[in-house]
């Protein structure tokens, strides 16, 4: 099966389950909280190499997945709906899209708000501070509210990237050095 495929597949498993999850608390009232519960299980798989390899690998069982999600989720402190989604999604073999799902689910939400989403690739977690003052310049920008959605990636060296819609700003250490390499090799 071609890459292409299979990233469609995973995005759309991602999706659906995405949008059943959002439909179910907007039901209930529970946006917000299931939100919090989704974000603080995507800081877990952010922090921990190992977790991640866990949720993406196809040689657990599901039932030994099923049992390490319930022990994760009750160490966390997550309960109600997102403790019961994760349960299905690891019965029904569908862990390794779970960080799919997440970045689904925010993006549903935030347009439920009147925001729209920017993906910003960090060399390092953003604190709280950090967070507002980007969005802050995004509102600035952009002229709305703006939902991020950060992602850990040391590669970059330092700097972000950020994307709204069809436009990136690039910022990253990565890029500048690559430039300053590119226009050293035209001087010399």
């Amino acid at each position: 099966m071609p890459v292409a495929d299979t990233s469609q597949l995973t995005s759309g498993v991602a999706e659906r389950y995405a949008s059943s999850l959002f439909e179910l608390a907007l039901e209930e009232g529970a946006v917000a909280t299931v939100t919090a519960d989704l974000d603080r299980f995507q800081a877990m798989l952010d922090e921990s190499e190992d977790l991640t390899r866990f949720v993406t690998s196809p040689v657990f069982s599901a039932e030994d997945q099923l049992k390490a999600i319930i022990a994760i989720s009750e160490k966390a402190g997550i309960s109600g709906f997102v403790a019961n989604f994760l349960k299905v999604v690891a019965r029904n073999r569908r862990l390794f899209a779970l960080p799919g799902m997440i970045k689904a689910f925010r993006v549903i939400a935030a347009r439920q708000r009147g925001e729209i989403t920017a993906e910003v690739t960090s060399a390092h977690a953003l604190d709280a501070a950090q967070e507002t003052e980007l969005k802050a310049a995004l509102k600035g920008v952009t002229g709305k509210d703006v939902a991020v959605n950060v992602t850990v990636d040391p590669s970059i060296l330092g700097g972000l990237i950020v994307k709204v819609g069809s436009r990136q700003i690039d910022t990253s250490l990565r890029t500048k050095l690559s430039t300053l390499k590119l226009a050293l090799k035209e001087v010399g």
